[in-house]
């Protein structure tokens, strides 16, 4: 709820004119909702208490993080009981009143340096001193006369979104009818073709200057791709090629749209759910763990591994690949809606699937958000599917064309924003998927 306050503070920040944005909001508004919330506390909803329970014994292992999530006993917070977070607040407060330095200088900075030397880890107040955020110009695609503005390397969620877009703009997919064994089979192509891109090509833009993002994203290319899809087989999936590492699927999303319609789509995570579950010390804040996100092992290649492809190799102060694809689709200039999931190599595909069911299917955005999704990664060669979305005819006719798939409880937890202009309505749905959502206005 902090984030969603806070971010709404920032909504004029339009996505669509990035590059001219100056920040104007003061920090000390910015961070003064989360700042009440870890002070005042929140209640613990069914949501919370399940998760803690899931987790206590990660929380279990690190005193720091068994002091943030549970009682002063090490008993489970139950529901409605209120949970506050001191330690964080503080941490908050020296961003509220520092800015950047609040986190990489000083006190706060002195205190991770500390903790990671007591426990083995690597950071120093130098690196946290020198670490630099990049702001870097959005990812722009067309479809169907609307734009597509996502999210950069490196995170390859915009550049194969466009790509899976553009080779998907060839098709009637209205014709072939939302979810129907046809129309699964070219998404599954589409998917295959661009994930199997996102494996050879992208990454850190930083350490990749080379990068063929233009190549990817080109209608041309999309062509050639679309020609090789056979409408009645299935094509396979090299394992000698490329595979994919794997990437948790805890992640946040929310969609925001002001008044003036205005728009923000965010995604952000720290890798898995509670990221490495250790908590700094006297900071109230947990640590992620993302160096899983880049390709660890080079040059091992089988059906369900990992592969060294170079763009994603580990170095210093590389940035690691991520599928985050935060997205607001515009029309003349102007945003109609944003979306965006958690999820992990799912985001994108979800993501796909819900600017699809907009366009293609006129489904509303609360119907587009809770429609039955499917995911293909190149790599394992296998369709999820979510259980109970699909009819066992659809399956049947899917697996005639040489496709395999397993089923899966969910996939990702979609949130979105839709301008309605012509009868002046804001739009908003939460995934039914994740506890806790809600859409709501202000």
């Amino acid at each position: 709820m902090a984030a969603l306050v806070g971010a709404r503070l920032q909504a004029r920040r339009a996505i669509l004119d990035i590059q001219d944005y100056a920040p104007t909001t003061p920090t000390v508004y910015l961070v003064a909702p989360a700042v009440k919330l870890a002070k005042e506390g929140i209640p613990i909803t069914y949501a919370l208490f399940s998760s803690f329970s899931r987790n206590k014994s990660r929380f279990d292992q690190y005193p720091a993080t068994a002091a943030k999530f549970l009682k002063a006993d090490g008993s489970l917070y139950q529901l409605g009981e209120t949970w506050r977070q001191p330690d964080l607040a503080h941490t908050l407060e020296l961003i509220q009143n520092q800015g950047l330095n609040g986190f990489y200088k000083g006190e706060n900075a002195r205190r991770l340096a500390e903790f990671m030397q007591a426990n083995g880890g690597l950071i120093t107040e130098q690196d946290l001193a020198s670490y630099q955020a990049v702001e870097r110009a959005p990812i722009r695609g067309n479809y169907r006369g609307y734009e597509i503005v996502s999210m950069p390397p490196p995170s390859s969620g915009g550049v194969v979104l466009v790509e899976m877009l553009n080779i998907l703009e060839g098709f009637d997919l209205k014709a072939m009818g939302h979810n129907s064994a046809l129309y699964l089979h070219v998404l599954t192509e589409s998917m295959r073709r661009a994930y199997a891109d996102r494996a050879e090509h992208l990454g850190d833009p930083d350490f990749n200057e080379g990068m063929p993002l233009t190549q990817l994203m080109d209608k041309d290319y999309a062509a050639t791709l679309r020609a090789s899809i056979d409408l009645d087989k299935a094509s396979e999936s090299n394992p000698e090629q490329f595979a994919n590492s794997y990437e948790s699927e805890e992640t946040t999303h929310f969609s925001i749209v002001d008044k003036d319609g205005n728009m923000v789509s965010m995604t952000y995570t720290l890798e898995f759910g509670y990221g490495s579950g250790i908590v700094v010390a006297d900071g109230g804040y947990l640590l992620n763990n993302e160096m899983g996100d880049f390709n660890a092992v080079p040059g091992v290649t089988n059906r369900y591994g990992q592969i060294g492809t170079a763009p994603n190799l580990i170095a210093p102060e590389k940035r690691m690949l991520s599928s985050m694809t935060p997205t607001i689709v515009a029309q003349y200039g102007k945003p109609v809606f944003a979306v965006g999931s958690p999820g992990g190599k799912t985001i994108i595909n979800t993501t796909l699937q819900l600017i699809l069911n907009v366009i293609d299917h006129d489904y509303n955005i609360a119907e587009s958000v809770e429609a039955g999704r499917i995911h293909h990664q190149w790599l394992p060669d296998v369709t999820s599917m979510e259980s109970k979305s699909l009819s066992p005819d659809t399956i049947r006719l899917y697996e005639a064309r040489g496709h395999r798939f397993s089923e899966r409880g969910s996939q990702g937890a979609a949130m979105g924003v839709y301008h309605d202009r012509e009868n002046g309505l804001f739009l908003g749905a939460s995934d039914s998927r994740r506890g806790d959502g809600a859409a709501v206005g202000y």
